[in-house]
């Protein structure tokens, strides 16, 4: 008879062998993982340009975005890729925060084209991209898929819808949307902020600025808009509003021009 002990020690050895290392995943989530870096490389840039190590970190945010946010569709089959780039939309602006959430967001609803007041997708006065809901929607966000997929491709210059409907629930999250994300700001950042806001607003007015108009709407849309212009094109922004991308390099704990990121403490 095999004595106690060496079974014993047999079945420890078997234990540690086999069991589930920490990190490992699930084959169907690793299946999920080698997905979502197979569209990541193909669609996002952003990611693109990221070290091994911030990718690896992009891809965990990514799952995890899509274990507490749900996407659903209106009129269309929602898709892995539209999946990973509504995902991708909401890690881009937080990525210099690691513990950051979106406590004001349960869903996202994809339309297949632009969208009216009513929620319509059909008819005219079809004008809308993508907006944040508020009252009875609060904690929804509904996005045109054609623009998420446009926002991505080679053609979207300054421009990408669903980082700037992103950035309004940032904004938002401090209970307020005015332009100031208390949440992510350090306080003494603020008044800077607004000053240059308001200066850089009235360049654009006066036709000085290369900044979408849609900027002067109000402080809320000038924030959302110079963000799509501070992932999309870091390196332009650098060159032609270096003090604005230094403080949209504050507020959003990223250096995108330099892919990297960093946490302003």
């Amino acid at each position: 008879m095999i004595p106690l002990i060496i079974i014993t020690l047999i079945a420890l050895g078997a234990y540690f062998l086999l069991r589930k290392k920490p990190g490992d995943l699930p084959a169907k989530d690793k299946q999920l993982s080698e997905s979502y870096k197979t569209l990541l490389n193909e669609h996002v840039d952003y990611y693109q340009k990221l070290s091994d190590s911030d990718k690896a970190r992009f891809e965990t945010m990514i799952r995890n975005f899509l274990q507490y946010v749900r996407i659903e569709g209106v009129g269309i089959e929602v898709t892995e890729l539209d999946r990973v780039l509504v995902a991708a939309s909401g890690v881009i602006p937080i990525f210099g925060f690691h513990d950051w959430k979106y406590k004001n967001l349960t869903n996202v609803i994809l339309y297949p084209d632009t969208f009216d007041q009513e929620f319509q997708f059909e008819g005219e006065n079809r004008n809308i991209l993508g907006m944040v809901g508020s009252g009875y929607m609060n904690g929804q966000m509904l996005l045109s898929r054609a623009a998420l997929v446009k926002g991505f491709s080679s053609s979207s210059g300054k421009g990408n819808t669903a980082i700037h409907e992103f950035v309004h629930l940032l904004d938002k999250a401090d209970g307020a949307s005015d332009g100031i994300p208390e949440s992510l700001m350090v306080h003494e950042y603020t008044v800077p902020w607004l000053k240059m806001m308001h200066q850089e607003m009235h360049r654009i007015e006066t036709g000085k600025s290369d900044i979408n108009p849609y900027a002067l709407t109000n402080e809320a849309e000038f924030l959302a808009v110079a963000a799509e212009y501070f992932f999309e094109k870091p390196d332009q922004l650098q060159q032609k509003h270096p003090e604005l991308y230094l403080q949209l390099s504050q507020i959003f704990g990223q250096d995108p021009a330099e892919s990297a990121y960093y946490k302003y403490e």
